[in-house]
């Protein structure tokens, strides 16, 4: 996968040039219209709103499989919590917010997160910009360290915090840092939450197997074991909860899948 820009040809052993890699069709008209997107705040708020529109038909066209969890109730009891999920995995994430539930969102400073973070704000959430997946000290430069403080004085004002646990273009469903590390300053635990429908179609050429979801079928709503970080964790104990995070995530996750690939 490339970034856009042309690839310089290397000749093989032949001396005959290797043809330039070309960037797929879909990935070339985005990055053409993204940027005019961006500037027009008329059509990034008419496209946001009908994605918003979508993504509710899509969740209320499943109907929701009898062993779901009350997802509802996983709020209410940890509230202020921090609400994860995995990229690609986060589709019909919004409509899991109890329309009552103060809840800020992070998302990054990106053009390609900006509609995302418009169609969020359809859904009640106060958005925060930054890099939140990263060590802070190594992210410092996307605005991570900045994000964190930002998501800690949201908790401390009583608002749920929502998260994508693992890394842009890391490791997929392998849990970052970031969010243990708000853990650890805030002093509120880390609550896994997946959701899947029995119709969907998986782009299998992106990173992150991104999954977009279908109406007219079956879904479920999984909360994983939530983790709590102490204050006074050392790195050791970080890392370990770092994993913890992405084990009760992909056990969540795997249990969603499950739920709406069997009959109910």
């Amino acid at each position: 996968m490339t970034d856009g820009r042309p690839i310089a040809s290397a000749p093989d052993m032949g001396g005959v040039a290797k043809p330039k890699a070309r960037p797929r069709l879909s990935k070339t008209i985005w990055r053409s219209i993204r940027a005019p997107l961006a500037e027009s705040r008329f059509a990034a708020d008419v496209i946001a709103w009908a994605l918003a529109l979508g993504v509710r038909f899509v969740f209320w066209t499943n109907r929701r499989h009898p062993d779901s969890d009350d997802i509802n109730q996983i709020y209410e009891k940890h509230t202020p919590g921090i609400a994860v999920f995995w990229h690609g995995q986060h589709v019909l994430a919004p409509c899991l917010k109890p329309r009552r539930l103060r809840m800020s969102a992070l998302f990054s400073r990106s053009r390609d997160a900006e509609l995302n973070a418009r169609v969020a704000e359809r859904f009640g959430f106060t958005i925060i910009r930054g890099s939140g997946g990263r060590d802070a000290s190594r992210s410092r430069e996307k605005g991570g360290a900045r994000a964190l403080i930002a998501l800690k004085k949201a908790i401390d004002s009583g608002s749920s915090v929502a998260m994508i646990a693992d890394i842009p273009h890391g490791t997929p469903r392998e849990a970052g840092l970031g969010v243990v590390m708000l853990a650890r300053f805030s002093g509120r635990p880390i609550v896994p939450l997946a959701l899947a429908t029995s119709r969907r179609k998986v782009l299998e050429k992106t990173w992150d197997k991104t999954t977009l979801n279908l109406p007219f079928g079956w879904k479920a709503m999984v909360a994983g074991e939530p983790v709590h970080v102490p204050a006074n964790a050392t790195d050791e104990e970080l890392e370990q909860k770092r994993r913890e995070v992405t084990a009760s995530l992909n056990a969540a996750t795997e249990k969603a899948y499950r739920l709406v690939d069997s009959k109910p």
